[in-house]
């Protein structure tokens, strides 16, 4: 159960993330259990649990994510966006998954679905455990609330510079 009282505007030192922090992630982008957007309203970007680096526990995090705009209907000058992210590792207890996932919620809006793209994330730190909720609402209103978090936490200096690492638009080529 998720603990009541306020929750904070912000995650992370001020001063930047420290070790293990920033950490990398990357892969395929791949259909997951089509809750997001459909029942949820708020799209995600499941991608393998593969390459999760080992002290990432179940929870949510924040940070940067990196894809080819072309691969999801969207342009930019360079053909790759980087946008603010929120990520579920875990087993979503309201939904009682038997496989643990990875859900990045992108903080942007595109016009189409990007499966087969590739992801690569920066992930800054963590927001908070995975809880199970009394109800949709309720976790609707957790998520928001993590957005608005990730939101915040990414705006201060030392958070926004890391937007510039390359990794987040060094691609594989397909085959």
């Amino acid at each position: 159960m998720r603990p009541t009282g306020p929750r904070p505007d912000t995650v992370g030192p001020d001063s930047g993330p420290e070790p293990p922090y920033p950490a990398q992630l990357s892969g395929e982008v791949i259909a997951g259990f089509g809750r997001g957007s459909k029942e949820l309203g708020i799209p995600t970007a499941n991608i393998p649990t593969e390459g999760l680096p080992t002290f990432i526990e179940s929870g949510i995090y924040y940070g940067w994510a990196g894809l080819k705009t072309k691969d999801c209907g969207s342009s930019s000058d360079k053909g790759d966006g980087i946008f603010p992210m929120v990520m579920s590792v875990g087993w979503n207890p309201f939904y009682k998954n038997e496989v643990r996932s990875v859900e990045v919620h992108i903080i942007h809006k595109f016009p189409q679905d990007f499966y087969g793209s590739h992801l690569n994330l920066l992930i800054m730190g963590y927001i908070r455990p995975e809880f199970d909720y009394v109800s949709k609402e309720a976790l609707i209103e957790d998520i928001n609330k993590d957005i608005d978090i990730a939101l915040k936490s990414l705006e201060r200096g030392p958070y926004a510079a890391i937007r510039e690492d390359p990794y987040l638009v060094t691609f594989p080529e397909k085959s």
